[in-house]
């Protein structure tokens, strides 16, 4: 019986230490091959990029919602790379689970900048734990240089919302892009926030054109790796194929509750979360298709 019982106990410790080595810590942070200075942070399942120059440091989304370790841990991860005072935290867009909780970020010094769109509607919702930007960035775009490095700031369209930007690095050829370009995965939900899933598909489209090979996300999508062109076309050509077989759905009268039941898209069910959010966005494009918003 003791030897039975000394079996079960070495099972079950191989599996919890197979399961640990599974699970990937709660944070990590990475230099970007091929780069001397650009870096991805990760908290959880939410990323943020960082630059390093001989001046300071460009952040970008503090990713504190609702979890200030996250932010203390930030900044102690850029700490360790270097030094230099962090000079600017830039945000993807409005949403407070990418850009709450920056205020040890401002307490350090650093300039905010966002989307003019970005501090309006933080301006409108007044949430306690979000740093208002102290520059803004319009349609027509904007850029930051420090210590001989250039990010540019580019608008492409309402997407996600109607102020995400894409941040690029012309001489790396990064960019980062957050929430509205995820990596073979489903979109989010019913897509919230979207004024027009059409506008969508333009914004990617004008993403594609842009001169770039690599993509930070703001989410560690497909095993955490970075996006490609060839994802932004994917992604294009799945929207593509969700609003043809709904807009069908739609002319036969189907929309909404009927169609998210009957339209199946098999090419896309390898897909992050194609069973729980494929019914959402079904209803989204219903309702463009069906009643016109």
């Amino acid at each position: 019986m003791r030897f039975l019982l000394g079996m079960s106990a070495a099972a079950l410790l191989a599996l919890t230490a197979s399961a640990a080595a599974q699970s990937p810590p709660p944070f990590s942070t990475r230099k970007v091959d091929g780069t001397d200075n650009v870096y991805i942070f990760r908290y959880q399942g939410h990323q943020a990029m960082f630059v390093v120059t001989p001046e300071g440091v460009i952040a970008t989304d503090p990713i504190g919602y609702l979890r200030p370790q996250a932010v203390a841990t930030y900044i102690d991860e850029i700490k360790k790379v270097t030094p230099l005072p962090i000079r600017y935290v830039v945000y993807s867009h409005h949403h407070f689970d990418h850009i709450a909780g920056g205020k040890p970020f401002k307490d350090l010094g650093a300039t905010f900048v966002a989307h003019e769109r970005a501090k309006q509607h933080l301006l409108d919702v007044n949430y306690p734990d979000v740093v208002i930007p102290d520059l803004t960035v319009p349609d027509t775009g904007g850029r930051i240089t420090l210590g001989g490095t250039t990010l540019e700031l580019i608008y492409v369209g309402r997407n996600h919302s109607d102020n995400s930007l894409v941040m690029r690095l012309p001489k790396e050829k990064i960019i980062f892009a957050v929430d509205f370009i995820p990596i073979r995965t489903i979109l989010f939900r019913d897509l919230p926030d979207t004024p027009n899933p059409l506008e969508w598909e333009v914004s990617l489209k004008r993403t594609l054109a842009l001169d770039w090979d690599r993509m930070i996300p703001g989410h560690p999508y497909a095993g955490g790796r970075l996006g490609t062109k060839d994802d932004v076309s994917e992604l294009i050509g799945y929207m593509n194929d969700l609003s043809t077989a709904v807009k069908k759905a739609a002319d036969e009268g189907k929309c909404a509750d009927q169609a998210m039941k009957e339209i199946k898209l098999p090419k896309y069910e390898s897909w992050g979360n194609y069973n729980d959010y494929l019914p959402g966005n079904i209803q989204r494009y219903c309702y463009y298709w069906s009643r016109g918003y």
